[in-house]
């Protein structure tokens, strides 16, 4: 089988902008939310059995009190931050497993996800929906992939290295060199992705290169990796069987009824008729 994890809300992010090239700018109060169950759904119809939805409860996690730049709430939009928890409620309703995360992100339960899944034999694939550079640390050989569905691009350990210069596994040190302006730390002056990589290389880890190529900057940039690390402790699950779809549950009639899209109901009930 394969199992499929996503990121929901770069997913919500990704609606809710996109549906402003439409909207002309007048936000509808569940349209991002409306997106993302239609994207789901879409991969059910396409043959999509299990999945899961990692989902940030709150932007802020552990990370902030080990960086006081990284990233928060702050600065995101009142009509897309409403929609979140909303997000969570409705995919529930739907009957797809998902993971709102408080302490840990997003990022974190989709690394988590990924190795308890690639740690069952019944497993064929593990394919991480979202194309966070963070996350292709996770990817292992052609069984833990990462899709990127804007571009369409499936990175396998090849592909992540032909990208970043780097394997998989030391993604984290390359992030710590280079930074992650998304996440809000600006990693080591002077050293852009080719330094980096021609840098990790050579000596592998940060904590292997000899002292002098980072001098007194080497626990900033352990700081930086370890920030970049993603958790993979999250007890999101026991059994992949929990993420199997087995069809909306009672209540999402009355969701979709709320978000104005009865559409969605039809639909999950000529998917769910068709696994039965």
């Amino acid at each position: 089988m394969i199992i499929h994890l996503i990121d929901g809300t770069y997913e919500l992010f990704r609606h809710f902008y996109g549906l402003r090239r439409f909207t002309k700018d007048k936000d509808r109060p569940f349209g991002a939310v409306v997106g993302v169950l239609n994207t789901v759904l879409q991969m059910i119809e396409e043959g999509a059995t299990h999945l899961g939805v990692a989902t940030d409860h709150v932007i802020e996690s552990f990370r902030n009190e080990l960086w006081s730049g990284y990233k928060t709430g702050e600065g995101i939009e009142p009509a897309l931050l409403a929609q979140f928890h909303p997000l969570e409620d409705a995919l529930a309703a739907m009957g797809v497993a998902v993971w709102p995360m408080i302490e840990l992100e997003a990022d974190d339960a989709l690394a988590s996800a990924a190795q308890i899944a690639a740690a069952d034999s019944r497993v064929q694939k593990v394919c991480i929906w979202t194309p966070d550079k963070d996350l292709a640390q996770c990817v292992r050989g052609d069984r833990v992939v990462q899709v990127d569905r804007r571009s369409k691009a499936i990175r396998n350990a090849e592909a992540v290295r032909s990208k970043f210069g780097v394997a998989p596994a030391l993604i984290p040190d390359y992030l710590a060199l280079v930074g992650d302006s998304a996440d809000g730390y600006p990693g080591i002056a002077g050293i852009g992705p080719k330094g980096a990589a021609s840098l990790i290389t050579r000596y592998g880890r940060i904590e292997d290169f000899p002292p002098p190529i980072l001098g007194e900057r080497v626990e900033l940039a352990l700081l930086f990796k370890k920030l970049a690390t993603l958790r993979v402790d999250a007890p999101l699950f026991g059994n992949i069987d929990e993420l199997r779809w087995h069809g909306p549950r009672d209540a999402f009639p009355a969701y979709c009824a709320k978000m104005d899209n009865s559409g969605l109901v039809a639909r999950t009930q000529k998917a769910s008729a068709a696994f039965s």
